[in-house]
């Protein structure tokens, strides 16, 4: 391949008529810099190519690169011509580009029904349950394990992933606990004068923060926050070959990458959900007082006869469990990242869609299971 650099004359054709057929004499610097002086080379190339009988006489090109070899390349159909003057150097050239096999591109797939796509979609939805199920059921056995060997308990692992999920996200859900606290007291309030009924946003707010709005927001928060971390740091272990390593090394990737997150964060979220809560109703207490002139104090003190105390434990249950399921979706989407930066940023978005679609499903069914429990 010639320097691009090399300052050689415009690229031309000369045709000329012989016994039989026509001599095409190629000369010049087939190169980017000169093709972008010869626009209309092109079509003439292709038009002498096309025509029977045609002779080629390469000797006068002073260069040639890639793009100039491509040009008379795809003019001969990726075929060397069979009567053809070139030299040595160049032939070289083509001799690569004929050995080389270049992918074909598929042919555009017709558009498919939307009862196939929709099939498509509930089977694919089918085997990412089927795969948490058995992830799930991996995290018992490696639970039951280390049970059994309590010396192997990956603690610091545990512990960083207490700090990096619970520790480092109490700023974020007490900033939007202390907001939401602030808004749902500012909105009851208005209503709640207007019939006279001011000193029933202790219930209001006591029961919708407890039971409802703290382990949602947390859970939706840690979600957004924690559960992309997970997977994006488990995707980078795939894009690195890490993974591939502690495989090689015989260690479990369940037992040393995804039973210490689910039980941290297992542990993290209970404690998050009675920190939300407490921001929350100090913002909603706040509010109350303001607008409906209901001291801290007394809000304080009818708190807990306005809301049951089962209702805190269904909380910290909710917590619990959305803890539980936003690691293992994480683990999930993580493991099943190719080693290519594309896949990371994908999964990492459907890690974070699917743990909050999980956690609004799962709040639904506590809302049904625990629909006659801690309200009066």
């Amino acid at each position: 391949m010639e320097n691009l650099k090399d300052s050689s004359p415009i690229p031309k054709l000369e045709v000329a008529p012989r016994e039989r057929g026509r001599l095409v004499t190629v000369s010049g610097s087939w190169n980017l810099r000169g093709l972008s002086a010869a626009p209309g080379l092109q079509r003439e190339l292709c038009l002498q190519a096309a025509a029977p009988a045609v002779a080629w006489d390469l000797l006068g090109v002073t260069a040639l690169d890639s793009a100039g070899a491509a040009l008379l390349w795809k003019s001969w159909a990726e075929s060397l011509p069979v009567d053809i003057k070139l030299r040595p150097e160049h032939a070289q050239i083509f001799e690569r580009w004929n050995t080389r096999h270049y992918p074909t591109a598929l042919p555009p797939q017709p558009a498919r029904l939307w009862p196939l796509r929709l099939l498509d979609t509930a089977l694919e939805g089918w085997r990412q349950g089927t795969t948490i199920v058995t992830l799930l059921g991996q995290i018992v056995l490696d639970g039951l394990y280390l049970i059994a060997h309590p010396s192997k308990i990956p603690w610091k692992e545990i512990s960083a992933t207490l700090h990096e999920a619970g520790g480092r996200a109490l700023g974020i859900t007490a900033l939007v606990g202390f907001l939401i606290g602030i808004v749902v007291s500012y909105l009851s309030s208005l209503q709640l004068r207007t019939f006279g009924a001011s000193i029933y946003i202790i219930n209001i707010l006591g029961l919708s923060v407890i039971r409802e709005l703290g382990p949602l927001l947390a859970a939706i928060l840690v979600a957004g926050r924690s559960g992309s971390s997970m997977t994006a740091r488990i995707g980078v272990m795939r894009v690195t070959q890490e993974l591939d390593a502690l495989a090689a090394m015989g260690i479990s990737h369940s037992l040393r990458l995804i039973l210490p997150k689910v039980v941290a964060l297992t542990i993290a979220m209970p404690l998050l959900v009675v920190w939300t809560d407490v921001i929350a109703l100090i913002g909603g207490a706040i509010s109350a007082n303001l607008e409906l002139g209901i001291n801290l104090t007394q809000f304080a003190l009818k708190l807990p006869a306005a809301v049951p105390v089962m209702n805190f434990y269904i909380g910290l249950l909710k917590g619990a469990v959305f803890g539980l399921f936003i690691a293992i979706v994480a683990c999930h989407f993580g493991l099943r990242i190719k080693p290519d930066t594309e896949s990371l940023g994908n999964e990492t978005t459907n890690s974070v869609v699917a743990s909050i679609t999980l956690v609004i499903l799962l709040d639904a069914v506590f809302a049904i299971l625990f629909r006659g429990v801690g309200l009066r």
